[in-house]
């Protein structure tokens, strides 16, 4: 599908920020992929990072835009704004390479980004709208790539993103990924902690036939132009920018895995998000044994459940489903009385009378925000991964016995393919 130059137009000047943001460093235009980097004080880990994309062959390179977005806030600590300065005059001193590099300016005197809404979403979205006029509109398929400066690629990254968009009928993409190990053992067993937690919660969602069983994960996620743009863009989100805007991709254009590759995200702790990797391992490694807590099984069955009940009861009432959704649970039954299930049910009945795009609308409203929420109030109570994944692996077909490392390995193979 060809990138709508009209439609892009549009985009830009509906969508795009406002501000002092350019693209610097190389010229060219015509891509036909764009991988874009938020840097935050990286130092060595963008050019590891770099270095990695480097390996990837020659004529992907040529015609993917590598976008690095250095940036802080306007009320950010000395050695941050030391740092990306540092940064910002390394990529300007950038040898010859093989990477089409580009950099923007959001930490520069008169460049930072406004306080109230910084972050990596409002990184990710500065460099994904000015990547977008970068992009060939008479190309096949233009896609965006999101990375991250500590995240390590291999050598068939770029080659596995063209040869998915180029069959691919859903407009975004997960990439397969692992961790990097920690760099001692404490950290190690964080990190394991907590991508098995992430890795339990999409197996759950599968088992229970959630069309949101996909792992959001911000180094990890690709898509078309054209579905960037029909999703509205990026969000402007401090944290879990990138469940929210997996979520619209998945109700707009779809979202499917890519195969062939492996993307391996950091380790390290850190406290610039209030949720996600860095904050999980930092709250693990000073003694938080319950900072990443597992669901109980039950909940993902009682969610199957109610997913089954909707698909094939879905001629019925609103009373009728949320009667029956009782005799199941009754916290569900409270929960879909908390969302005014019954009145919202007979609005999209009314507006969406064949039952395919009904149960298309059912899925919109009933997202994966509405399914985390409902995990949640089915669980006042977490469990450790010994107690949680073996119910899981065993109603997923596979070795139940073990320990979280022999979870991880198992989960790693299924939705990996490691």
């Amino acid at each position: 599908m060809l990138l709508n130059a009209a439609m892009l137009a549009q985009y830009l000047h509906r969508r795009a920020l406002p501000g002092p943001w350019t693209i610097e460093g190389c010229p060219e235009g015509d891509f036909a992929a764009a991988v874009v980097i938020p840097a935050l004080a990286e130092g060595e880990s963008l050019w590891a990072t770099l270095a990695s994309l480097a390996e990837n062959p020659r004529e992907y390179l040529a015609r993917t835009l590598i976008l690095v977005v250095v940036n802080h806030s306007e009320k950010a600590d000395a050695s941050i704004r030391a740092a990306n300065l540092d940064d910002l005059r390394r990529l300007r001193e950038w040898p010859a390479s093989p990477l089409r590099l580009v950099w923007v300016d959001a930490a520069g005197p008169g460049c930072e980004l406004p306080a109230k809404s910084a972050g990596v979403g409002l990184a990710r979205k500065l460099g994904f709208d000015l990547a977008l006029t970068r992009l060939s509109t008479r190309s096949e398929s233009p896609f965006l790539v999101s990375l991250d400066a500590d995240t390590l690629v291999r050598p068939d990254y770029l080659s596995a993103l063209f040869r998915h968009f180029a069959d691919a009928e859903t407009g975004g993409a997960v990439l397969p990924f692992a961790h990097q190990p920690g760099r001692d053992v404490a950290e190690e067993r964080a990190i394991e902690r907590y991508e098995l937690y992430l890795r339990h919660y999409v197996l759950g969602l599968e088992l229970a036939g959630s069309p949101y069983a996909f792992h959001a994960i911000g180094s990890a996620m690709a898509c078309r132009a054209d579905a960037y743009i029909k999703a509205g863009g990026m969000n402007h989100r401090r944290a879990g920018e990138d469940f929210y805007f997996l979520q619209q991709l998945a109700k707009t254009s779809g979202v499917a895995p890519v195969v062939g590759t492996l993307v391996r995200p950091s380790p390290r702790p850190s406290g610039r998000t209030p949720f996600g990797t860095g904050r999980s391992v930092a709250r693990l490694l000073a003694g938080e044994a319950l900072a990443v807590a597992f669901y109980q099984p039950r909940a993902f069955r009682v969610l199957g459940q109610w997913l089954a009940l909707v698909a094939d009861q879905g001629q019925s009432s609103g009373a009728v489903l949320l009667a029956m959704a009782r005799q199941s649970s009754e916290e569900l039954a409270t929960y879909l009385e908390g969302l005014n299930f019954v009145s919202v049910w007979e609005a999209l009945r009314r507006n969406h009378p064949r039952p395919e795009a009904l149960q298309r609308a059912f899925h919109g409203w009933f997202d994966g925000l509405a399914s985390l929420r409902l995990i949640h109030a089915l669980c006042r109570e977490r469990l450790s991964p010994e107690a949680a994944l073996p119910e899981l692996l065993a109603w997923a077909g596979l070795p139940s016995g073990g320990g979280p490392a022999e979870f991880l390995a198992r989960l790693r193979e299924r939705q990996s393919g490691l």
